[in-house]
């Protein structure tokens, strides 16, 4: 099957329902704004989704959810997977092969996790719905681009097949849930800060949870909810009226989240998406492929997750009323605000450009930053400082990050402190020397604020 076309005269919701209802297996390819996503299709059901902005932080959020009822996910399996399978910014450690470059790499990572029975296949079919879900949920949000309908990947492992009707179901439910907070909320990953205003009025604000006021420093909703362990909307359910009374400031999503569809752009969007009855009460099930290791048996005790994915509106709990804000000593405005220091970074560079750019860039999200532009007194200053994680030079004079990071691993200290590498070097055999000498991660110059902070997220949350 080959066509192409727009949606402008096609739109997104009617054309993977005409997808759903057609014999053939295809991909669906979609571009608008800089982005693309696919969609893949067998016999009018879904085998898998992806778009182009940040898949392997999608599927680190999603394996982080699963961890919690899985213990062999461990964040140093999670680790693993980016630096063998995220192209370009971590090292690529398997064996190419044909096939492995014929569907996505985080696909392949999942492959791989099943493979090395870090996921069993059932648990692999409950990660790649929630995947799809997330990501057919931005794709119906879409208002014009281009598709074009390309032959299937065969050698595509399958996990499950998922319905399209009820898949779009889910995601209609959840974009009518979040059209309650628009327009103070317009993308999962804005980014919340919280102020505390004297001005405020106690009692109609609600208590909010250390943990959260605690990393409220800049990470999206999205990701302050795979921290939490929580459904995004009913994150945003508990933020909301702190949003409507000034005590959280949203700022907009860093780069490249800025390009994917907001959650609204004007109403009459929503009017075209949104049935006019839909049961939210509903169940949502998965329809798998006829594996004897894949049933729906199989899946149901793995889905008895907590419920952090489908959160009904009628569900919601309203939050707990708790007059303990209106404090002088608390007041503070949104050019003075501070937050809870959670996390200690150490910074090692000979260069006061790049210190400077990684101190502004993580101080910013009010982490703890010591910077060291001595290579040769770095390890006493570690050793003083404890840091949580510790970003580390790769060519520096008298000592190189090789070294240095081989000396840091001997002490017993910091032999689980992850270690990132921030070097020039893109050569593989440069990342797998880092790898050999202890390094959690590599961080490549130039980079930006949301590569910087990605990858101090992906090991300190």
């Amino acid at each position: 099957m080959n066509n192409s076309g727009a949606f402008t005269k096609l739109r997104p919701l009617s054309l993977l329902r005409q997808l759903s209802n057609c014999s053939d297996s295809t991909c669906l390819q979609a571009l608008s704004n800089s982005v693309s996503w696919s969609m893949y299709l067998e016999h009018g059901k879904i085998t898998y989704a992806t778009h182009s902005v940040e898949p392997f932080d999608r599927l680190e959020r999603h394996l982080r959810r699963l961890s919690y009822q899985i213990p062999l996910l461990t964040s140093e399996v999670r680790v693993q997977v980016r630096l063998m399978f995220e192209p370009d910014s971590q090292s690529r450690l398997i064996e190419d092969d044909s096939n492995s470059r014929s569907y996505p790499p985080e696909y392949q990572a999942i492959s791989w996790l099943v493979s090395q029975q870090h996921l069993h296949s059932t648990q692999a079919a409950v990660l790649v719905k929630e995947l799809v879900k997330e990501v057919i949920e931005s794709f119906l949000l879409i208002k014009e681009g281009s598709y074009e309908l390309t032959e299937p990947l065969d050698e595509m492992p399958k996990f499950c097949n998922l319905n399209v009707e009820k898949i779009l179901e889910h995601c209609q439910v959840r974009l009518r849930n979040w059209q309650d907070f628009v327009p103070q909320i317009s993308s999962p990953y804005q980014r919340p800060y919280l102020l505390i205003d004297s001005k405020f009025d106690n009692q109609y604000l609600p208590n909010l949870q250390p943990d959260l006021t605690n990393w409220m420093r800049g990470f999206s909703l999205c990701h302050l909810a795979a921290i939490l362990n929580q459904d995004e909307i009913q994150l945003a359910s508990n933020l909301y009226p702190y949003i409507l009374k000034g005590g959280i400031i949203l700022h907009e999503p860093d780069p490249p989240y800025d390009k994917l569809p907001k959650i609204f752009e004007e109403q009459s969007l929503f009017s075209k998406l949104i049935p006019e009855l839909i049961d939210t009460k509903k169940e949502l099930n998965t329809t798998v492929n006829s594996s004897p290791n894949i049933s729906e048996e199989n899946i149901a005790p793995v889905q008895r997750l907590p419920q952090i994915y489908t959160l009904p509106k009628e569900n919601f709990q309203e939050p707990t009323i708790l007059n303990n804000i209106n404090s002088a000593s608390q007041s503070v405005t949104a050019a003075t605000v501070t937050v809870q220091k959670v996390h200690k970074i150490v910074s090692v560079d000979d260069s006061p450009t790049i210190l400077k750019e990684i101190s502004y860039f993580l101080e910013n999200e009010n982490f703890s930053v010591v910077t060291i532009n001595d290579p040769l007194k770095a390890v006493l200053s570690i050793i003083r400082h404890k840091p949580d994680l510790i970003l580390l030079d790769l060519n520096m004079l008298g000592i190189d990050g090789y070294e240095l990071c081989r000396i840091i691993r001997n002490n017993s200290i910091f032999q689980k402190t992850p270690i990132i590498f921030v070097t020039g070097s893109k050569a593989i055999v440069d990342k797998v020397k880092a790898k050999l000498v202890g390094a959690s991660g590599y961080l490549t110059k130039p980079f930006t604020r949301a590569e910087l902070l990605k990858i101090v997220f992906m090991h300190l949350a």
